[in-house]
């Protein structure tokens, strides 16, 4: 149920600046290897990755593992600390790490992989991480790691409340003052995150992308 929300994240909302993209679909995945684990955070970033290939891409299999390795690695990152440490540090700890490892998987992805759907060269590719590469997936990652911290616990509850998750799975079923206030700072954060892909990097977005 929640790899299908996270497709349909590729329909609805899509942030845009140059030749790159993203959308909501990593936080949607994140919060699935917080729930069941990373391998499952994996294989559901697998999955988007394929059928997103097949209904919308423009950019074919290097797009697909573009979009894998980019949810992939928040996902798998975030599950695995997270699994070994569930507290309210280890969530911060979590989406921290995710936005390091993703910016700098995404930044070796895009010198090897970037110049084959752009009919470019690596050392143009490289020339562009000061000014775009670098800032877009750092902005893009800060927003998933806002987005989960937000969605989690309000997620995690519902599913609890349809039985979707037993009750000793998930600990604090309340939603605490802690909580309130991280998910306060994180839409701040977020605010900020999406003003400067907006704002700094003359990023755009599109609504209902049918």
């Amino acid at each position: 149920m929640l790899t299908a929300v996270a497709f349909l994240c590729t329909f609805v909302f899509r942030f845009k600046v140059a030749f790159l993209t993203f959308d909501f679909k990593d936080a949607v995945i994140s919060v699935i290897s917080l729930l069941y684990g990373p391998l499952y955070g994996v294989a559901s970033a697998a999955i988007v990755a394929f059928f997103e290939m097949l209904s919308m891409s423009d950019t074919g299999i290097y797009g697909m593992i573009m979009n894998f390795l980019s949810s992939g690695t928040f996902a798998l990152t975030c599950g695995i600390i997270y699994k070994y440490k569930r507290s309210f540090c280890g969530a911060i700890i979590a989406v921290i790490s995710s936005i390091i490892s993703v910016t700098t998987v995404m930044m070796i992805a895009n010198i090897f992989i970037t110049p084959h759907y752009l009919g470019t060269t690596s050392a143009e590719v490289i020339s562009y991480i000061p000014t775009l590469l670098l800032p877009f997936n750092l902005a893009k990652s800060v927003v998933n790691a806002s987005v989960v911290l937000i969605i989690y616990k309000p997620v995690t509850n519902a599913l609890r409340r349809i039985g979707l998750i037993k009750k000793s799975e998930q600990e604090g079923k309340r939603i605490t003052l802690k909580t309130i206030i991280l998910i306060v700072i994180s839409l701040a954060v977020l605010a900020l995150a999406i003003a400067f892909i907006l704002i700094k990097l003359g990023g755009s977005f599109e609504v209902f992308r049918l």
